[in-house]
């Protein structure tokens, strides 16, 4: 859920820019769809389109990813899944 302040659920003094160390990943079918949705509209991206790739379990997972900032602070990652490979 994402909210208003609403005092409800304060952890502490609520300072901007909100969300400081918070990252949350949204799953896309395309990076490239919305890249251009945000150019068009002038938004700013936090960090540019990459290609990443994070070990796990043996496995190395893919991923596009890139981040824009919320009006909050918050940091949006969008990720398109690029498969995994065995780790070497």
């Amino acid at each position: 859920m994402v909210e208003e302040i609403n005092h409800n659920w304060d952890t502490g003094e609520l300072e901007r820019p909100y969300g400081r160390g918070v990252n949350l990943q949204i799953e896309v079918d395309s990076v490239e769809e919305l890249l251009r949705s945000l150019e068009e509209h002038g938004y700013p991206l936090f960090r540019p389109l990459k290609e990443s790739w994070y070990r796990g379990d043996g496995v190395v997972y893919g991923q596009k990813e890139f981040l824009v900032q919320d009006p909050d602070g918050y940091l949006l990652r969008f990720a398109q899944d690029l498969g995994e490979k065995v780790a070497s």
